[in-house]
């Protein structure tokens, strides 16, 4: 990087030391190449002018031409107001100002003056007005005014004057200052020539002033490409890091514990979908080096059973496994899964949670270290330095984005040799999106559900369809279906309007009067012996109804439940509805998603409503979810800080993505260390990357 960009920004004209103060603490903007970084979002064409006549049916930005016709300021006691008729030879418009219009007063006395206006008409009642509008002498404008830039900004800076015009004068001063420096090129000389990338000065100045279009999104094109390619670089090299430098336990062969149980009690035929991925896990364990693997899958595809068999595995290698939980009740859910699949063979499993008893803990944490336990089932409890095994093998750490990195890495390190990891999700992952967070894990995809298995059917009810819902309800009980109706929330909100869990119980209890129908309840304070016994009365179908919330998300497993009412679905997002309504539909019999909703929704609320109701593939539905809510809310908070893009998106730029990882796959080819001159900018900017975090890749 030349000299010129490394300059500090309180040295751009328009800026200064108080300025510059403001600028990195709201935008992290330090430096010239910091500011001329700082890319806008969207561009504005100033290349024509409109007649009045179309701004009055006009919402949007808009430029005129014309003349004052008269000026008014108007004192309002402690406020004033400006306001300036204008006109063309099409009609007149008011140009409007609340305050700060001092400054213009002096630059607008000449009324035989042709003046520039740009801004945003608005109506007030039954008149249109300008408010706040652009107004400058037509001789001062720039004639190559083409495309103008936008940029985001913040309130802090937006009151110090520099709002996105504000930020576009400085960022202007410094293109000013660019034009005349040399300014060293970072990317490959063949990468700009393979691909036509406009050089890297071009490329600043045409993102920020592009004389025509095209030129802006040639320039977008090359900074997308080479924030890509920096990305992707970082991802393969640590999973590189990884594979290098982490030796596994080495598994010859998949032992007799698979065997036995895949010959004798495997209870279902394996799908396709099933043995690939057992193929592709079968390989890494027998490779030598760690197994770090991310496992997707949609709800009912048979994760759990794919998970079993990889523990088995290590089992066979005299190896423990573990797999850990989010959620007390889905622990629970896969001690009593796999005790019944393992219940005839000599496969030793136990559960290890908050809620385990002081002589029951003692006695597994005894076991553990003398191995007589095979598989340790667990929530965060599995965490605690107590916790030891006498040689931990494999590790599956199911719905993974709920625990935080340093949280899984407590359990990587329990022992010697790093354990096998394989991370599982029903959250499908969009594949641009898989790349970018998991790009240094290996990824595998179950994407056929089991034989047998029936659509379910989502349907949208409002509130005057309420009683229509009862009957329906009252008619799957009698065939002797259970039902879920899930809230968003415990208590009232003064906030929020929506249904709440406790008055929602005490509406369904009058609703199904008792004992015909009997209710449960299950809700995230209630205590975990609370919550087991609510949760087995229903299992048992003594209870008919469970009234819950979202604590059943993941992994409560009852086939006789067929139907799923969500309360207020407009309150959960696509992936969370998504994941509810595969809580029904594992039966043989046909089932049912209701997503009650007000009257009154917003856009997205639609959108989301409209996908759940059209289709049931979790991909389809991540995509839309990924288009509504962005890349960084995917995996939740705490993995939101992966992603760090100025100017890619990794919705829009999916091919962009894929280009991306094969160039960065072919340059690591080329020059594994990077040491080449022409790459010494990707170097010095990935040993700084890898400096800031922590190898993902080693703690899955």
């Amino acid at each position: 990087m030349s000299e010129f960009l490394e300059t500090a920004i309180e040295f751009v004209k328009g800026v200064g030391p108080q300025r510059a103060k403001l600028l990195r603490s709201e935008l992290g903007l330090a430096t010239f190449e910091d500011l001329l970084h700082h890319f806008p979002f969207r561009y504005i064409d100033r290349r024509h002018y409109h007649p009045i006549s179309e701004a009055i049916h006009s919402e949007n930005l808009i430029q005129l031409k014309g003349k004052i016709r008269n000026i008014q300021e108007q004192k309002m006691g402690k406020t004033s107001r400006l306001t300036i008729q204008f006109e063309d030879e099409t009609g007149i418009i008011d140009l409007v100002w609340f305050q700060g219009y001092q400054y213009l007063l002096p630059k607008l006395s000449d009324r035989n003056q042709m003046y520039q206006v740009f801004g945003k008409p608005k109506r007030f009642g039954a008149k249109i007005t300008i408010p706040h509008p652009e107004i400058t002498p037509l001789n001062e404008v720039d004639e190559n005014l083409g495309w103008q830039a936008v940029y985001s900004s913040t309130e802090k800076l937006t009151a110090a004057g520099l709002h996105s015009r504000g930020i576009q004068k400085i960022i202007y001063s410094c293109i000013d200052q660019l034009k005349n420096q040399a300014i060293e090129e970072n990317l490959p000389t063949n990468l700009i020539h393979n691909y036509q990338l406009l050089d890297k000065k071009s490329a600043l100045v045409s993102i920020h002033q592009p004389n025509q279009v095209e030129l802006a999104s040639r320039a977008r094109f090359r900074f997308k490409l080479e924030e890509l390619i920096v990305l992707q670089l970082e991802l393969l090299l640590r999973r590189a890091i990884s594979m290098n430098k982490t030796a596994g336990h080495l598994l010859p062969e998949v032992g007799q514990p698979f065997l036995n149980f895949y010959t004798n009690y495997l209870p279902f035929k394996l799908t396709e979908a099933q043995k690939k991925v057992l193929k592709e896990i079968r390989k890494d364990l027998g490779s030598g080096g760690q197994m770090n693997r991310l496992l997707q899958g949609d709800v009912g595809s048979g994760k759990t059973v794919v998970a079993l068999l990889t523990l088995l595995m290590g089992i066979g290698s005299d190896l423990q496994g573990a797999l850990m939980a989010p959620t007390e009740i889905l622990a629970r859910q896969h001690y009593i899964g796999l005790s019944e699949l393992l219940e005839k063979t000599a496969i030793r499993v136990e559960i290890l949670t908050g809620s385990t008893k002081t002589k029951k803990r003692r006695k597994i944490h005894a076991d553990l270290l003398t191995g007589e336990i095979h598989i340790l089932i667990g929530t965060h409890a599995l965490l605690e330095d107590i916790v030891q095994f006498k040689n931990l093998g494999t590790v599956v750490i199911d719905e993974q984005h709920r625990f935080g990195v340093a949280q899984r890495s407590r359990l990587w390190r329990k022992n010697t040799v790093p354990p096998h990891i394989l991370v599982m999700t029903a959250t499908p992952i969009p594949r641009t999106l898989a790349m970018t967070f998991y790009g240094d894990l290996d990824v595998s995809v179950i994407d056929e559900l089991p034989p047998g298995r029936k659509p379910i059917t989502t349907s949208h009810f409002t509130e005057k369809d309420r009683l229509k819902l009862f009957g329906f309800l009252k008619k799957e009980i009698a065939l002797g279906r259970q039902v879920y109706i899930v809230y968003p929330l415990i208590e009232e909100s003064e906030t929020l309007d929506y249904a709440n869990l406790l008055d929602g119980f005490d509406a369904i209890s009058k609703s199904f009067p008792l004992p015909e129908y009997a209710v449960s309840i299950v809700n995230g304070r209630m205590t975990a012996e609370a919550k087991e016994y609510e949760m087995q009365r229903f299992v048992r179908n003594e209870t008919q109804i469970m009234v819950a919330t979202t604590v059943i998300e993941v992994g409560v497993n009852i086939p006789n439940a067929s139907v799923m009412v969500i309360e207020s679905s407009e309150r959960f997002g696509l992936s969370q509805l998504h994941q509810l309504r595969g809580r029904v539909g594992r039966g043989a019999e046909q089932s049912y998603c209701i997503l009650m909703t007000g009257e009154k929704l917003s856009n997205d609320s639609k959108k989301r409503i409209a996908t759940m109701v059209r289709t049931n593939d979790g991909f389809e539905i991540a995509e839309v979810d990924l288009e509504l809510r962005g890349p960084g809310d995917i995996m939740g908070t705490q993995q939101s800080g992966n992603i760090e893009l100025k100017i890619a998106d990794l919705l829009k730029d999916g091919q962009l993505v894929a280009m991306a990882r094969d160039i960065a796959r072919d340059l690591l080819k080329e020059d594994p260390r990077l040491e080449k001159p022409e790459h010494k900018w990707f170097k010095k900017t990935l040993i700084n990357r890898l400096n800031d975090k922590p190898n993902w890749a080693e703690i899955s």
